[in-house]
């Protein structure tokens, strides 16, 4: 398993539309392939700042499967602009439980 994650500087004073955005769009990345779960968290010190975690089976689900689909483009549409800068993504596995 694989777990992207997702650095996301929201621009200020966007961060209820971006959330409403959010709530739309993460139905278009949990019916992907290889989709296992996903969580959006909240910087309690600086709350224009989130963390995308989302777990995928294999690393090629989410660079060529989601990245590569039209589901993708809709989810750019959807949240892209609200990110400055663009996000960092690294994907991690699992060394101990």
């Amino acid at each position: 398993m694989i777990l992207e994650i997702a650095m996301l500087n929201v621009r200020p004073g966007q961060t209820a539309d971006f959330e409403a955005a959010f709530a739309h769009a993460q139905h278009i990345i949990a019916s992907m392939k290889g989709y296992v779960r996903h969580e959006l968290q909240q910087c309690v010190e600086d709350d224009h700042k989130y963390v995308l975690l989302v777990w995928w089976d294999t690393l090629e689900d989410h660079t060529v499967g989601f990245r590569g689909s039209a589901g993708y483009q809709e989810w750019r549409a959807l949240l892209h602009h609200f990110y400055d800068p663009f996000p960092t993504v690294e994907h991690f596995r699992q060394v101990l439980p």
